[in-house]
């Protein structure tokens, strides 16, 4: 067992074997998708939250095992190095401490205090330092007088050893660690505005005098507070009390009340102000940064996760419209498979001609394809254009739905657009996405960069490769809980499969396109460079319906076949039947088929995944409708009780599409009657909610709601400055 594997399992407070087991899983390739459903016997059942801790845990300890690997052979090579540094840098926890512990021996540009070393002055440094009530400093001090080197009187040789002094002070780990601390702990975040930036910085207004606790400071305020410092619009800073720090630092430095320990106090507050105070400050406000990144980064993986698992509508023909006024609505017929059939420009939002063709293009689209649903982009025109397809007689009912069509044109200009629809221009393929998203919006939805979703809080401001590894973990996590359907999947939903990715999944998209569809799982073993290790990891969360073996449509994994055939044997009957008859799979004893590899929690899950073969996670799609009284913000009145649906989760609350072409806020106050913790807690990204209008700034276009049942009486919601929106 590796020390990290120990180190983690400390930390995480986990059995360290089931860390080892997960380390040495990665190490072999295996996915965190694959470990958390295939390897519950090794791993103790963990699931993928804590495998993807021990992972990021481990590459923390990797780049830290480098740095100290990079400083032992930097001071080596300087000949700096003696048994107890070496034991110091071997047993330093954190990269913070290590770089603590190497300061004093940084390369660094020549400093004051190099200045005076080289004039000779670290012996009077050293006499300074020992604060002997008996010595008097400037007597000292005129043995060090020497013009030739700048030395022209005592004072410049006190000046020169109180440099050495200060020096001292901020490059001694102890004194760093414990004023580190009094940041953390009693830091002030101050932000001014630059003068002369009042009207350019006027969406700022907030924090144009603002100043709060660090340790309260909320992560959405922190980035908007860094976005402002960025723009040049205030001067931020994030310290304690100065003369705090300063009597906080003398108390470890100086130790008697005589002239020396004047020099030495002298020193200190130099120290501080000079070196120490803006170093510590620059490591804070990365902390906080980082804080606020991986806050911000958590808050809009949960809605992305949330947006990739809404219900779908599954395989239904359907009509989509991607509205609008002056070139009209573009009208696409897809097949059950998203296929496009037919595409149109109505203008439902013209003249009575117009109206009249656009009316009858519509009946007959829905007649000639055999229409299930009508799908219509919320953006531009959307409630108009929903109100015109509800007025029309198709003879039989038809659901018609808003979709959320954020990102569709960032989809429509992808290079996975032109290969998909190659022929069509953008405005063909936005309304391919939005019919399609509707049908399976993970499937669709996984082709858009996450950040072009629409559901983030500072998506741009936070560490870019933080917000990468989280999205694309997000993603793995959902396409795999859900599993794909090898024989209909485009290539950029196979490629966020475990154990694939974009290479492998259009070679399989073009052996199947070659070949014809896969008729069993163990037939993609004939796909080129899809190796065994790429198999174990890919095939179960791969799906082949109407194959020839019925488990190739079910979560259970091929390896595990031989224990479901065995169990058919023992039961006298055939897999296809075990898996319609739960009176058959009851009568499984499962201690029977327990093995060294295989124990009761994968049999577990393959007795339940027996019961519900390929059985989607999803929630059941219900249509939604918004209210038909009101269309325009200006229809807007305090009191009203509206639908809604949630369209994103941030730090300060949660806004919701109410059909008036601008979402309104419901700040975190009025999430619930009682506290929530955090948004999140209280509504989902794609919840349908029914909310209470209370405040509406028709100007400025705000809407101010509330999902508490009772709201004070002429409440109003704050809404934060349009930076932090």
């Amino acid at each position: 067992m590796t020390s990290q594997a120990a180190q983690i399992a400390a930390e995480l407070r986990l059995d360290s074997r089931r860390v080892d087991a997960v380390l040495r899983l990665l190490e072999e390739g295996a996915t965190v998708p694959f470990i958390a459903r295939y390897r519950k016997e090794v791993t103790g059942s963990l699931d993928e939250v804590f495998i993807t801790s021990i992972r990021d845990r481990e590459k923390q300890l990797a780049a830290l095992a480098e740095r100290k690997e990079a400083i032992l052979s930097s001071l080596t090579e300087r000949d700096l190095l003696n048994p107890a540094l070496q034991a110091a840098v071997d047993i330093a926890a954190s990269m913070t401490a290590l770089e603590d512990l190497y300061l004093p021996y940084r390369p660094k540009r020549r400093t004051r205090a190099m200045i005076a070393r080289e004039r000779g002055l670290e012996p009077l440094a050293t006499l300074l330092l020992a604060q002997d009530p008996d010595t008097d400093p400037r007597r000292e001090a005129e043995a060090y007088i020497r013009p030739d080197v700048g030395i022209a009187n005592p004072e410049d040789a006190l000046q020169g050893a109180r440099d050495i002094l200060a020096e001292t002070v901020n490059e001694t780990a102890e004194a760093r660690a414990d004023v580190r601390e009094l940041y953390a702990g009693h830091a002030i975040v101050r932000s001014v505005v630059v003068e002369g930036k009042e009207t350019e910085g006027e969406t700022y207004r907030d924090y144009f005098d603002w100043q709060e606790p660090l340790v309260e400071a909320p992560s959405h305020r922190v980035l908007a507070l860094l976005r402002a410092e960025r723009e040049g619009i205030v001067h931020l800073s994030v310290r304690p009390d100065e003369s705090t720090a300063i009597a906080f630092l003398k108390r470890r430095f100086v130790r008697e009340s005589c002239p020396c320990s004047e020099q030495v106090s002298l020193a200190v507050e130099d120290g501080y102000k000079r070196l120490m105070g803006p170093s510590i400050e620059t490591e804070i406000r990365a902390e906080m940064k980082e804080k606020a990144d991986r806050e911000a980064v958590a808050v809009f993986a949960d809605n992305v996760r949330q947006l990739l698992l809404a219900p779908p509508l599954g395989q239904k023909r359907v009509l989509a419209i991607d509205p609008g006024y002056r070139t009209g609505g573009k009208v696409v017929c897809l097949d059950a498979q998203g296929k496009l059939l037919k595409d149109a420009v109505i203008h439902p939002i013209g003249s009575a001609r117009e109206q009249a063709d656009a009316r009858n293009t519509l009946v007959d689209l829905v007649r000639t394809y055999a229409i299930e649903a009508i799908a219509i982009g919320n953006g531009t025109a959307s409630r108009e254009t929903e109100t015109f397809a509800r007025s029309i007689d198709f003879g039989r009912s038809i659901p018609i739905l808003l979709v959320n069509e954020s990102g569709a044109s960032v989809y429509s200009a992808s290079e996975i657009a032109r290969a998909e629809l190659p022929d069509k221009d953008v405005t063909v393929r936005g309304a391919v996405s939005i019919g399609r998203r509707l049908v399976d919006p993970l499937a669709e939805l996984v082709k858009i960069d996450p950040k072009a979703i629409g559901v983030g809080q500072y998506q741009h401001d936070v560490d870019q490769g933080l917000l990468r590894q989280s999205l694309d973990d997000t993603v793995e996590h959902c396409v795999n809980a859900v599993g794909v359907e090898v024989n209909t999947a485009s290539a950029p939903l196979l490629s966020r499969v475990s154990g694939l990715g974009p290479k492998l999944a259009e070679t399989i998209v073009g052996y199947r396109d070659e070949k014809g569809p896969f008729r069993r799982r163990a037939d993609l073993k004939k796909v080129p460079r899809l190796g065994p290790k790429a198999f174990e990891q890919a095939a179960g969360f791969l799906r082949i319906h109407n194959g020839e073996d019925p488990l190739d449509a079910s979560a259970v994994h091929p390896e595990s076949y031989a224990i479901v055939r065995r169990m058919a044997v023992d039961l006298g009957c055939t897999v296809a039947e075990l898996m319609r008859d739960a009176e058959l799979r009851a009568r499984i004893d499962l201690d029977r088929y327990v093995t060294d590899t295989i124990g009761l929690p994968t049999l577990t899950d393959i007795v339940e995944e027996l019961a519900k073969p390929g059985r989607d996670p999803r929630e059941q799609f219900e249509a939604f409708a918004f209210s038909d009284d009101v269309r325009e913000i200006a229809d807007l009145v305090p009191g009203m009780k509206l639908p809604g649906l949630v369209t994103n989760v941030v730090d300060f609350g949660a806004f919701v599409n109410i059909g008036v072409h601008q979402d309104g806020l419901i700040h975190v106050s009025q999430l619930a009657d009682r506290y929530v913790e955090h948004p999140s807690k209280a509504v989902k990204v794609g919840e349908r909610v029914v909310v209470t209008v209370i405040d509406v700034d028709v100007e400025r276009k705000r809407i101010s709601l509330s999902l508490r049942s009772r709201p004070a009486p002429g409440s109003r919601t704050k809404s934060p400055p349009a930076k932090e929106r």
